[in-house]
């Protein structure tokens, strides 16, 4: 009943989902907005598990694999950037769509904008990207 009513709501999402599973039916894999592909060998299987777990997979795939394509080249972006500029802050980890610096004392500000900049212009989008910065002596302090 709750996916009954959202996707009432929300139309165009089941859509998008049933759009996705067609496309890869036809071309055996789906893609990232960057044409980064995940072949999908059991999309058309005859057991419907197999072919239930491909069809989650379509629709996951060009989601989460184009926001993977976006962070890597905002890390990429960024790394340069504190090459260029001499910056000695690190980047120390990424997670899903965030990334974790250690910063050192006197860049916090230029680092703001590095990051910021670099993380919202990673890709040109129909909608835009927003990032907020959060800091603290760890990761939680920073949420």
């Amino acid at each position: 009943e709750i996916k009954k009513q959202y996707f009432e709501k929300y139309p165009g999402i089941k859509n998008y989902m049933d759009q996705c599973i067609e496309i890869a039916k036809e071309k055996g894999f789906a893609e990232t907005l960057l044409n980064r592909r995940r072949y999908l060998r059991d999309i058309n299987s005859r057991s419907a598990m197999q072919r239930s777990f491909a069809e989650r997979n379509a629709i996951n795939a060009p989601i989460q694999g184009s926001a993977a394509d976006l962070i890597k080249i905002a890390m990429v972006r960024i790394s340069d950037e504190f090459k260029k500029q001499n910056i000695r802050s690190k980047m120390i980890l990424q997670v899903h769509d965030e990334l974790v610096f250690d910063a050192v004392q006197g860049e916090k500000e230029k680092l703001k904008e590095i990051i910021k900049f670099n993380m919202e212009n990673a890709m040109q989008l129909k909608v835009p990207l927003l990032v907020e910065i959060g800091e603290g002596r760890n990761w939680l302090e920073a949420h």
